[in-house]
């Protein structure tokens, strides 16, 4: 099990849909994704990441608070296709509550140390849109560094990303 100091990790399941859809469909992210999670879009969201723990065993996991059993957010390791060459990134995705709190780095922290140690990834990504400084924060708090840009498509919409590395030997 992945675990941090004050975080468990696990996989999504089928019945995690009440606590995914009230995290996609907090204002904070429906700002940064740009639309709202239908229930349609969330159980699509539940079923790619159980083709991802297929395909790759390992990606977007459940953050769960030690102490409180609460979910505090998603946070994982993605293959990713950034402009057709596929990568490995991770991700961030906190409740509105658990911003601030730093959970979204420790729990970067522990998935670019899983993924350097047990996965043997030599390098990891993150996109992130220009406007959301809180995530772009965290990934120079785990000491990423931002190397450029590209437009994502998504839901038909283009949108700029920064792109920001850590190198296993940069850590």
């Amino acid at each position: 099990m992945l675990e941090s100091k004050r975080l468990i990790f696990r996989k999504v399941e089928d019945d995690d849909f009440d606590v995914i859809a009230k995290m996609m469909r907090d204002e904070g992210v429906r700002r940064i994704w740009g639309h709202y999670f239908s229930d349609d879009d969330v159980w699509a969201w539940i079923e790619r990441r159980k083709k991802g723990y297929q395909d790759h065993g390992i990606d977007y996991l459940l953050a769960i608070q030690k102490e409180t059993g609460e979910v505090v957010g998603q946070i994982g390791i993605l293959r990713e296709n950034i402009e057709g060459k596929d990568v490995w990134g991770i991700g961030y995705i906190l409740n509105g509550n658990a911003r601030g709190c730093g959970y979204a780095t420790e729990g970067a922290k522990a998935m670019a140390e899983y993924a350097f140690e047990t996965m043997g990834v030599e390098k990891l990504i993150c996109d992130i849109r220009p406007m959301n400084t809180e995530s772009i924060a965290v990934a120079k708090r785990i000491g990423m560094k931002e190397t450029g840009s590209f437009i994502k498509i998504y839901h038909g919409e283009k949108m700029p990303h920064l792109v920001f590395e850590l190198d296993r030997e940069d850590r």
